[in-house]
């Protein structure tokens, strides 16, 4: 989930933990693809039932913000990543990037 995400960055950072660092780049697109989902699920249920667009778009809203937590706490991981080892990931597949 994001918040250990969150933890695990910040934990990578304190100790320079450039495995733990790229364990929560790869959690990233789960995340992403998370919030994809619950993006279509309220949009199909807004269309069926008018009167759950105000609450539906809170939610949207929530997990659009947890999703962006999640990005930040890859930034920072990114981050230990180049200063661990000197390897730019950003913008990049970490899968491609990494032979480990």
């Amino acid at each position: 989930d994001v918040r250990s995400m969150v933890r695990d960055a910040l934990d990578a950072f304190f100790r320079s933990d450039k495995a733990l660092a790229q364990e929560v780049v790869m959690r990233d697109d789960g995340i992403d693809a998370y919030k994809n989902k619950i993006f279509r699920e309220l949009a199909a249920i807004m269309k069926n039932e008018p009167t759950s667009v105000e609450r539906a778009l809170d939610l949207i809203l929530i997990a659009r913000n947890l999703e962006r937590l999640g990005d930040h706490a890859t930034n920072i991981a990114e981050d230990v990543i180049f200063i661990a080892s000197g390897e730019d990931i950003r913008h990049r597949k970490f899968e491609k990037v990494s032979g480990n």
